[in-house]
Protein backbone atom coordinates (compact mmCIF):
# COMPACT_ATOMS: atom_id res chain seq x y z
CA UNK A 1 0.00 0.00 0.00
CA UNK A 2 1.24 3.48 -0.89
CA UNK A 3 0.48 6.81 0.76
CA UNK A 4 0.79 10.42 -0.35
CA UNK A 5 3.87 12.56 0.18
CA UNK A 6 2.22 14.75 2.81
CA UNK A 7 1.16 11.67 4.77
CA UNK A 8 4.65 10.17 4.53
CA UNK A 9 6.21 13.39 5.81
CA UNK A 10 3.77 13.63 8.68
CA UNK A 11 4.65 10.06 9.65
CA UNK A 12 8.40 10.70 9.47
CA UNK A 13 7.99 13.91 11.44
CA UNK A 14 6.41 11.91 14.27
CA UNK A 15 9.67 9.96 14.45
CA UNK A 16 11.73 13.17 14.50
CA UNK A 17 12.79 13.53 10.86
CA UNK A 18 13.48 17.10 9.69
CA UNK A 19 10.73 18.14 7.27
CA UNK A 20 9.36 21.51 6.12
CA UNK A 21 6.09 22.89 7.42
CA UNK A 22 3.23 21.98 5.13
CA UNK A 23 -0.53 21.83 4.78
CA UNK A 24 -2.69 19.43 2.69
CA UNK A 25 -5.40 21.08 0.59
CA UNK A 26 -8.46 18.99 -0.26
CA UNK A 27 -10.53 21.75 -1.85
CA UNK A 28 -9.65 25.06 -3.49
CA UNK A 29 -11.75 27.13 -1.05
CA UNK A 30 -9.34 26.44 1.82
CA UNK A 31 -6.15 27.13 -0.13
CA UNK A 32 -5.74 30.78 0.85
CA UNK A 33 -6.27 30.22 4.58
CA UNK A 34 -3.87 27.26 4.66
CA UNK A 35 -1.25 29.15 2.66
CA UNK A 36 -1.33 32.01 5.18
CA UNK A 37 -0.54 29.54 7.97
CA UNK A 38 2.90 29.03 6.40
CA UNK A 39 5.61 31.67 6.86
CA UNK A 40 6.64 32.12 3.22
CA UNK A 41 7.88 34.13 1.37
CA UNK A 42 8.22 31.08 -0.89
CA UNK A 43 5.60 28.34 -1.13
CA UNK A 44 5.79 25.03 -2.97
CA UNK A 45 2.53 23.78 -4.50
CA UNK A 46 2.66 19.99 -4.99
CA UNK A 47 0.15 17.75 -6.71
CA UNK A 48 -0.47 14.62 -4.64
CA UNK A 49 -0.77 11.44 -6.71
CA UNK A 50 0.71 7.98 -6.24
CA UNK A 51 3.30 8.39 -9.00
CA UNK A 52 6.74 9.89 -9.46
CA UNK A 53 7.88 12.51 -11.95
CA UNK A 54 5.28 15.06 -10.86
CA UNK A 55 7.56 18.04 -11.38
CA UNK A 56 8.18 17.07 -15.01
CA UNK A 57 4.59 15.99 -15.58
CA UNK A 58 2.02 17.79 -17.70
CA UNK A 59 -1.70 18.29 -17.22
CA UNK A 60 -4.13 17.12 -19.87
CA UNK A 61 -6.32 20.17 -19.39
CA UNK A 62 -5.10 23.32 -21.15
CA UNK A 63 -6.29 25.61 -18.35
CA UNK A 64 -3.94 23.85 -15.94
CA UNK A 65 -0.96 25.38 -17.71
CA UNK A 66 2.35 23.87 -18.75
CA UNK A 67 4.34 24.24 -15.54
CA UNK A 68 4.08 20.69 -14.23
CA UNK A 69 2.67 19.21 -11.04
CA UNK A 70 5.13 20.86 -8.62
CA UNK A 71 5.33 24.64 -8.69
CA UNK A 72 6.89 27.52 -6.78
CA UNK A 73 4.74 30.46 -5.68
CA UNK A 74 5.96 33.80 -4.32
CA UNK A 75 2.65 35.06 -2.97
CA UNK A 76 -0.54 33.70 -1.45
CA UNK A 77 -2.41 34.82 -4.55
CA UNK A 78 -0.07 32.80 -6.73
CA UNK A 79 -0.58 29.79 -4.45
CA UNK A 80 -4.36 30.04 -4.85
CA UNK A 81 -4.07 30.41 -8.63
CA UNK A 82 -1.89 27.30 -8.89
CA UNK A 83 -4.20 25.27 -6.63
CA UNK A 84 -7.18 26.23 -8.80
CA UNK A 85 -5.26 25.21 -11.92
CA UNK A 86 -4.12 21.85 -10.56
CA UNK A 87 -6.83 20.49 -8.26
CA UNK A 88 -9.20 18.13 -10.04
CA UNK A 89 -7.10 18.05 -13.21
CA UNK A 90 -5.38 15.03 -14.78
CA UNK A 91 -1.60 14.90 -14.36
CA UNK A 92 0.40 12.73 -16.76
CA UNK A 93 3.91 11.63 -15.75
CA UNK A 94 6.30 8.93 -16.97
CA UNK A 95 4.96 6.67 -14.20
CA UNK A 96 1.21 7.22 -14.73
CA UNK A 97 1.15 6.31 -18.40
CA UNK A 98 -0.82 8.34 -20.96
CA UNK A 99 -4.07 8.05 -18.99
CA UNK A 100 -2.60 10.08 -16.10
CA UNK A 101 -4.05 10.44 -12.62
CA UNK A 102 -6.57 12.96 -11.34
CA UNK A 103 -5.19 15.30 -8.68
CA UNK A 104 -7.52 15.13 -5.69
CA UNK A 105 -5.15 16.67 -3.14
CA UNK A 106 -2.53 19.42 -3.07
CA UNK A 107 0.31 19.82 -0.59
CA UNK A 108 1.39 23.35 0.28
CA UNK A 109 4.88 23.44 1.72
CA UNK A 110 7.18 26.14 3.01
CA UNK A 111 10.00 26.77 0.53
CA UNK A 112 13.60 25.75 1.26
CA UNK A 113 16.98 27.19 0.29
CA UNK A 114 18.76 24.27 -1.37
CA UNK A 115 22.53 23.91 -1.45
CA UNK A 116 22.69 20.23 -2.46
CA UNK A 117 20.25 17.51 -3.51
CA UNK A 118 20.93 13.91 -2.42
CA UNK A 119 19.22 10.53 -2.68
CA UNK A 120 18.51 8.11 0.17
CA UNK A 121 16.27 5.06 0.29
CA UNK A 122 15.55 2.01 2.42
CA UNK A 123 14.29 -1.14 0.73
CA UNK A 124 13.68 -4.78 1.53
CA UNK A 125 16.47 -6.68 -0.21
CA UNK A 126 14.81 -10.00 -0.97
CA UNK A 127 18.09 -11.59 -1.97
CA UNK A 128 19.55 -11.28 1.51
CA UNK A 129 16.25 -10.93 3.44
CA UNK A 130 17.60 -7.73 4.98
CA UNK A 131 16.88 -4.03 4.95
CA UNK A 132 19.06 -2.29 2.40
CA UNK A 133 20.22 1.34 2.29
CA UNK A 134 20.71 3.00 -1.10
CA UNK A 135 22.49 6.36 -1.20
CA UNK A 136 23.64 8.65 -4.00
CA UNK A 137 24.96 12.17 -4.40
CA UNK A 138 22.69 12.51 -7.45
CA UNK A 139 19.47 13.56 -5.75
CA UNK A 140 16.52 15.03 -7.59
CA UNK A 141 16.94 12.56 -10.46
CA UNK A 142 15.33 9.21 -11.23
CA UNK A 143 17.54 6.64 -9.52
CA UNK A 144 17.08 4.33 -12.54
CA UNK A 145 18.64 7.03 -14.70
CA UNK A 146 21.58 7.35 -12.32
CA UNK A 147 22.02 3.58 -12.19
CA UNK A 148 22.17 3.45 -15.98
CA UNK A 149 24.43 6.43 -16.61
CA UNK A 150 26.67 6.57 -13.53
CA UNK A 151 26.25 3.41 -11.42
CA UNK A 152 29.44 4.20 -9.49
CA UNK A 153 27.56 7.08 -7.83
CA UNK A 154 25.21 4.68 -6.04
CA UNK A 155 26.25 3.06 -2.76
CA UNK A 156 24.18 0.20 -1.37
CA UNK A 157 24.55 -2.03 1.69
CA UNK A 158 22.37 -4.14 3.97
CA UNK A 159 21.90 -4.23 7.74
CA UNK A 160 22.38 -7.53 9.55
CA UNK A 161 19.22 -8.00 11.67
CA UNK A 162 21.20 -10.02 14.22
CA UNK A 163 23.42 -7.07 15.17
CA UNK A 164 20.99 -4.34 14.16
CA UNK A 165 21.65 -0.76 13.15
CA UNK A 166 24.76 1.01 14.46
CA UNK A 167 26.19 4.50 14.18
CA UNK A 168 28.69 3.29 11.60
CA UNK A 169 25.81 2.56 9.21
CA UNK A 170 24.84 6.22 9.46
CA UNK A 171 28.43 7.32 8.92
CA UNK A 172 28.68 5.06 5.88
CA UNK A 173 25.63 6.79 4.41
CA UNK A 174 27.07 10.20 5.27
CA UNK A 175 30.38 9.47 3.58
CA UNK A 176 28.59 8.07 0.53
CA UNK A 177 26.67 11.34 0.30
CA UNK A 178 29.82 13.45 0.68
CA UNK A 179 28.73 14.99 3.97
CA UNK A 180 31.23 16.53 6.40
CA UNK A 181 31.36 18.06 9.87
CA UNK A 182 28.09 18.41 11.71
CA UNK A 183 26.19 17.05 8.71
CA UNK A 184 27.65 13.61 9.48
CA UNK A 185 26.07 13.70 12.95
CA UNK A 186 22.80 14.83 11.44
CA UNK A 187 22.94 11.97 8.95
CA UNK A 188 23.62 9.37 11.66
CA UNK A 189 20.58 10.63 13.59
CA UNK A 190 18.40 10.65 10.45
CA UNK A 191 19.42 7.12 9.48
CA UNK A 192 18.36 5.88 12.93
CA UNK A 193 15.00 7.64 12.57
CA UNK A 194 14.33 6.21 9.13
CA UNK A 195 15.35 2.68 10.10
CA UNK A 196 13.15 2.75 13.21
CA UNK A 197 10.14 4.00 11.22
CA UNK A 198 10.80 1.44 8.48
CA UNK A 199 10.81 -1.49 10.90
CA UNK A 200 8.03 -0.39 13.24
CA UNK A 201 5.61 0.53 10.43
CA UNK A 202 6.29 -2.53 8.26
CA UNK A 203 7.45 -0.50 5.29
CA UNK A 204 8.79 -2.18 2.19
CA UNK A 205 10.11 1.00 0.58
CA UNK A 206 11.10 4.44 1.88
CA UNK A 207 12.54 6.80 -0.71
CA UNK A 208 13.74 10.34 -0.01
CA UNK A 209 14.44 12.10 -3.28
CA UNK A 210 15.71 14.60 -2.71
CA UNK A 211 17.25 14.69 0.72
CA UNK A 212 18.65 18.21 0.75
CA UNK A 213 21.37 20.17 2.47
CA UNK A 214 20.08 23.68 3.05
CA UNK A 215 22.14 26.84 2.66
CA UNK A 216 22.42 26.79 6.45
CA UNK A 217 24.01 23.32 6.34
CA UNK A 218 20.99 21.40 7.67
CA UNK A 219 19.68 18.10 6.32
CA UNK A 220 16.01 18.10 5.39
CA UNK A 221 13.60 15.54 3.91
CA UNK A 222 12.26 17.46 0.91
CA UNK A 223 10.26 14.62 -0.63
CA UNK A 224 9.22 11.21 0.65
CA UNK A 225 7.69 8.18 -1.01
CA UNK A 226 6.59 5.31 1.23
CA UNK A 227 5.14 1.88 0.50
CA UNK A 228 3.98 -0.67 3.07
CA UNK A 229 3.87 -4.47 3.17
CA UNK A 230 0.24 -5.38 2.47
CA UNK A 231 0.63 -8.60 4.43
CA UNK A 232 1.40 -6.64 7.61
CA UNK A 233 -1.36 -4.05 7.39
CA UNK A 234 -3.57 -6.01 9.77
CA UNK A 235 -1.31 -4.77 12.59
CA UNK A 236 -0.98 -1.22 11.23
CA UNK A 237 -4.43 0.23 11.77
CA UNK A 238 -3.13 3.81 11.74
CA UNK A 239 -1.49 3.22 8.37
CA UNK A 240 -4.64 1.62 6.95
CA UNK A 241 -6.49 4.82 7.83
CA UNK A 242 -4.22 6.69 5.37
CA UNK A 243 -5.32 4.61 2.38
CA UNK A 244 -6.59 6.66 -0.55
CA UNK A 245 -8.79 4.32 -2.55
CA UNK A 246 -9.23 6.90 -5.34
CA UNK A 247 -5.58 6.28 -6.25
CA UNK A 248 -6.09 2.56 -6.76
CA UNK A 249 -7.32 0.70 -9.80
CA UNK A 250 -11.04 -0.03 -9.15
CA UNK A 251 -10.59 -3.63 -10.31
CA UNK A 252 -7.62 -4.19 -7.99
CA UNK A 253 -9.57 -2.61 -5.13
CA UNK A 254 -12.54 -4.90 -5.76
CA UNK A 255 -10.24 -7.93 -5.95
CA UNK A 256 -8.70 -7.11 -2.57
CA UNK A 257 -12.15 -7.36 -0.96
CA UNK A 258 -12.28 -11.03 -1.95
CA UNK A 259 -8.65 -11.81 -1.14
CA UNK A 260 -7.77 -12.20 -4.82
CA UNK A 261 -4.27 -11.43 -6.06
CA UNK A 262 -5.04 -9.19 -9.04
CA UNK A 263 -2.90 -6.71 -10.95
CA UNK A 264 -4.23 -4.88 -14.00
CA UNK A 265 -2.02 -4.86 -17.10
CA UNK A 266 -2.28 -3.31 -20.57
CA UNK A 267 -2.99 -6.38 -22.72
CA UNK A 268 -6.09 -7.93 -24.26
CA UNK A 269 -6.22 -11.46 -22.82
CA UNK A 270 -7.66 -11.85 -19.34
CA UNK A 271 -6.15 -14.62 -17.21
CA UNK A 272 -7.60 -16.59 -14.31
CA UNK A 273 -5.05 -18.95 -12.76
CA UNK A 274 -4.39 -20.64 -9.42
CA UNK A 275 -0.88 -20.12 -8.09
CA UNK A 276 1.49 -17.20 -8.67
CA UNK A 277 4.08 -19.28 -10.52
CA UNK A 278 1.53 -20.75 -12.90
CA UNK A 279 0.05 -17.28 -13.42
CA UNK A 280 3.47 -15.92 -14.42
CA UNK A 281 4.00 -18.87 -16.78
CA UNK A 282 0.57 -18.27 -18.30
CA UNK A 283 1.37 -14.63 -18.98
CA UNK A 284 4.72 -15.59 -20.50
CA UNK A 285 3.23 -18.11 -22.92
CA UNK A 286 0.54 -15.63 -24.00
CA UNK A 287 3.33 -13.24 -24.94
CA UNK A 288 5.21 -16.07 -26.64
CA UNK A 289 2.27 -16.62 -28.97
CA UNK A 290 2.05 -12.95 -29.90
CA UNK A 291 -0.48 -11.40 -27.53
CA UNK A 292 -0.40 -9.50 -24.23
CA UNK A 293 -1.98 -10.44 -20.87
CA UNK A 294 -4.59 -8.03 -19.51
CA UNK A 295 -3.98 -8.97 -15.90
CA UNK A 296 -2.26 -11.11 -13.33
CA UNK A 297 -4.89 -13.00 -11.35
CA UNK A 298 -4.18 -15.73 -8.83
CA UNK A 299 -7.39 -17.07 -7.26
CA UNK A 300 -5.34 -19.06 -4.72
CA UNK A 301 -5.50 -22.63 -3.60
CA UNK A 302 -8.54 -22.36 -1.36
CA UNK A 303 -10.85 -20.31 -3.57
CA UNK A 304 -14.60 -20.78 -3.25
CA UNK A 305 -17.24 -20.71 -5.97
CA UNK A 306 -18.05 -17.15 -4.88
CA UNK A 307 -14.42 -16.01 -5.18
CA UNK A 308 -14.09 -17.54 -8.63
CA UNK A 309 -17.32 -15.82 -9.67
CA UNK A 310 -16.03 -12.45 -8.49
CA UNK A 311 -12.68 -13.03 -10.19
CA UNK A 312 -14.41 -13.70 -13.51
CA UNK A 313 -16.58 -10.60 -13.10
CA UNK A 314 -13.50 -8.46 -12.45
CA UNK A 315 -11.80 -9.76 -15.60
CA UNK A 316 -14.85 -9.11 -17.78
CA UNK A 317 -15.25 -5.59 -16.36
CA UNK A 318 -12.03 -4.58 -18.14
CA UNK A 319 -13.03 -3.10 -21.54
CA UNK A 320 -9.61 -3.99 -22.95
CA UNK A 321 -10.19 -7.73 -22.52
CA UNK A 322 -10.83 -9.38 -25.89
CA UNK A 323 -10.54 -12.97 -24.67
CA UNK A 324 -10.15 -14.99 -21.45
CA UNK A 325 -7.87 -17.91 -20.62
CA UNK A 326 -8.67 -19.96 -17.52
CA UNK A 327 -5.70 -22.14 -16.57
CA UNK A 328 -6.20 -24.30 -13.49
CA UNK A 329 -3.95 -27.01 -12.14
CA UNK A 330 -6.01 -28.44 -9.33
CA UNK A 331 -4.13 -29.55 -6.27
CA UNK A 332 -5.74 -27.90 -3.29
CA UNK A 333 -8.05 -26.09 -5.72
CA UNK A 334 -10.69 -28.43 -7.18
CA UNK A 335 -11.50 -28.15 -10.87
CA UNK A 336 -15.26 -28.54 -10.25
CA UNK A 337 -15.23 -25.44 -8.02
CA UNK A 338 -13.62 -23.44 -10.82
CA UNK A 339 -16.17 -24.76 -13.30
CA UNK A 340 -19.11 -23.86 -11.06
CA UNK A 341 -17.69 -20.37 -10.49
CA UNK A 342 -17.23 -19.75 -14.20
CA UNK A 343 -20.77 -20.84 -15.00
CA UNK A 344 -22.24 -18.70 -12.22
CA UNK A 345 -20.31 -15.67 -13.42
CA UNK A 346 -21.23 -16.11 -17.07
CA UNK A 347 -24.90 -16.44 -16.17
CA UNK A 348 -24.65 -13.21 -14.18
CA UNK A 349 -22.57 -11.00 -16.50
CA UNK A 350 -22.78 -12.80 -19.85
CA UNK A 351 -19.98 -13.89 -22.15
CA UNK A 352 -19.11 -11.49 -24.96
CA UNK A 353 -15.53 -12.61 -25.67
CA UNK A 354 -13.88 -15.98 -26.46
CA UNK A 355 -13.24 -18.17 -23.40
CA UNK A 356 -10.64 -20.94 -23.32
CA UNK A 357 -10.55 -23.24 -20.29
CA UNK A 358 -7.73 -25.62 -19.41
CA UNK A 359 -8.38 -27.79 -16.36
CA UNK A 360 -6.05 -30.38 -14.87
CA UNK A 361 -5.79 -32.08 -11.48
CA UNK A 362 -8.26 -32.76 -8.69
CA UNK A 363 -11.81 -33.51 -9.95
CA UNK A 364 -10.78 -32.56 -13.49
CA UNK A 365 -13.28 -34.89 -15.18
CA UNK A 366 -16.10 -33.54 -13.06
CA UNK A 367 -15.05 -29.99 -13.86
CA UNK A 368 -14.97 -30.68 -17.60
CA UNK A 369 -18.36 -32.41 -17.38
CA UNK A 370 -19.91 -29.40 -15.59
CA UNK A 371 -18.67 -27.02 -18.28
CA UNK A 372 -19.58 -29.27 -21.23
CA UNK A 373 -23.13 -29.70 -19.94
CA UNK A 374 -23.57 -26.00 -19.18
CA UNK A 375 -24.34 -25.02 -22.75
CA UNK A 376 -21.68 -22.29 -22.65
CA UNK A 377 -19.64 -21.47 -25.74
CA UNK A 378 -16.34 -22.54 -24.17
CA UNK A 379 -13.20 -23.66 -26.00
CA UNK A 380 -11.56 -26.59 -24.19
CA UNK A 381 -7.76 -26.89 -24.05
CA UNK A 382 -5.68 -29.98 -23.31
CA UNK A 383 -2.64 -28.22 -21.85
CA UNK A 384 -1.15 -24.74 -21.33
CA UNK A 385 0.42 -24.53 -24.79
CA UNK A 386 -2.83 -25.58 -26.42
CA UNK A 387 -4.77 -23.07 -24.33
CA UNK A 388 -2.46 -20.19 -25.21
CA UNK A 389 -2.55 -21.01 -28.93
CA UNK A 390 -6.33 -21.22 -28.95
CA UNK A 391 -7.04 -17.98 -27.05
CA UNK A 392 -4.52 -15.95 -29.07
CA UNK A 393 -5.98 -17.33 -32.32
CA UNK A 394 -9.53 -16.56 -31.17
CA UNK A 395 -8.60 -12.98 -30.23
CA UNK A 396 -6.63 -12.31 -33.42
CA UNK A 397 -9.45 -13.49 -35.71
Amino acid sequence: MNIHEYQAKALLKEYGAPVSEGRPVLNAAEAEALARELPGPLWVVKSQIHAGGRGKGRFKEAEAGEKGGVRLAKSVEEVVANVNQMLGKTLVTHQTGPAGKQVGRIYLEDGSDIARELYLALLVDRGSSRISFVASTEGGMDIEEVAHATPEKIVSFTVDPASGLSDWHGRRVAFALGLTGDQVKQCVALVKILYKAFVEKDMEMLEINPLIVTEQGQLKVLDAKVGFDNNALYRQKDIMALRDETEEDPKELEASKYDLNYIALDGEIGCMVNGAGLAMATMDIIKLYGAEPANFLDVGGGATKEKVTEAFKIITSDPNVKGILVNIFGGIMRCDIIAEGIIAAVKEVGLKVPLVVRLEGTNVELGKKIISESGLDVIAADDLRDGAEKIVKAVKQ
